[in-house]
């Protein structure tokens, strides 16, 4: 079975299924284990936090941030369609 065909009948799945065989194959190309990951992102959540409590940023509710992710996705959709 080539790639094309086995990538096909993935995209034939329920959604929820094709997440699971993307997570799958995402894990399966992770190097790092989780301490290097944490140990990787800990300078850049310091960084993050302390623009946070010296007011250089501001934050959102996660409500508002998943819908403009939603509406993110949903217009690259629509021109990766269009194209």
């Amino acid at each position: 079975m080539s790639t094309e065909e086995l990538l096909a009948q993935v995209l034939q799945l329920p959604r929820q299924d094709r997440a699971r065989v993307a997570e799958g194959l995402l894990s399966s190309l992770e190097e790092a284990d989780d301490e290097d990951v944490a140990r990787a992102w800990a300078p850049e959540l310091e960084h993050r936090s302390r623009e946070i409590v010296e007011g250089k940023v501001q934050t959102i509710e996660w409500g508002s941030a998943r819908a403009e992710l939603k509406n993110e996705l949903e217009e690259r959709r629509a021109r990766r369609t269009a194209s």
